[in-house]
């Protein structure tokens, strides 16, 4: 009974092979195409606001409103809609002594320091300079940093997917030709992650009134993984 058991597991293993083998993928070729496409940014947008010192905590508030105040007046004057600028930072915080010698701080408190930034989105990057001077002669002393953005990042990127994807075939050819096969169909097209960059890196502040902002251009990349069935030469 034992060596019928045994010879029917074999036989059964004999029987799925076939079956396993069909499973198998295809010998194929595998290569990762790149391709970059250099666009101008059509958006940009500014931090900016207002930074007031004071000996009081009132004190230091109610200067720090009332110039805040006038920047958004200032802004809603020069066009900026208001779905266009939030508050993205609203604080007060105690100033204390320091001693000349550490540069340590103490335990007193010597002022108060109340700030209020706001993001101010600019569809139109040509206005930056402006803004930057609605800001500044409006009373912001605190410019946070520009950065520009591709709002319709993938529709520029449809041309650097079909570049992608003309790397990755004559990577392709490379390799078939020098292990001596021809390419067949592609077996898979994978987009790997996400395209980028799409912001610029931020300008640091201070600006003045006046400064001069040069957007430059965004350089977009794809990366495309595909797989080519391979094939005999004829």
């Amino acid at each position: 009974m034992k060596h019928a058991l045994a010879l029917a597991a074999v036989t059964a293993a004999w029987l799925a092979a076939p079956a396993l083998a069909q499973t198998a993928p295809p010998p194929a070729i595998s290569v990762t195409g790149e391709a970059n496409v250099s666009v101008a940014p059509d958006q940009a947008q500014i931090d900016g606001g207002v930074t007031s010192d004071a000996k009081t905590a009132r004190e230091a508030s109610d200067a720090n409103n009332a110039a805040m105040g006038k920047v958004l007046l200032a802004l809603k004057g020069a066009g900026i809609e208001e779905k266009d600028y939030q508050t993205s930072r609203l604080s007060l915080q105690p100033q204390f002594a320091t001693s000349p010698r550490t540069a340590e701080r103490t335990a007193g408190i010597v002022s108060f320091r109340a700030s209020n930034r706001v993001t101010v989105k600019i569809r139109d990057v040509t206005k930056v300079a402006n803004v930057i001077d609605v800001l500044v002669s409006a009373g912001a002393n605190d410019i946070g940093g520009i950065s520009f953005t591709v709002t319709q990042a993938s529709k520029h990127l449809d041309e650097a997917r079909e570049k992608a994807i003309a790397d990755a075939r004559r990577k392709a050819e490379i390799y078939a030709k020098a292990v001596g096969v021809a390419l067949g169909e592609p077996i898979s097209v994978e987009e790997g992650g996400p395209p980028g960059p799409l912001f610029r890196g931020k300008v640091a502040a201070p600006m003045a009134a006046g400064a001069p902002v040069a957007q430059g251009e965004e350089t977009l990349s794809v990366t495309v993984n595909v797989s080519w069935a391979i094939k005999a030469k004829e």
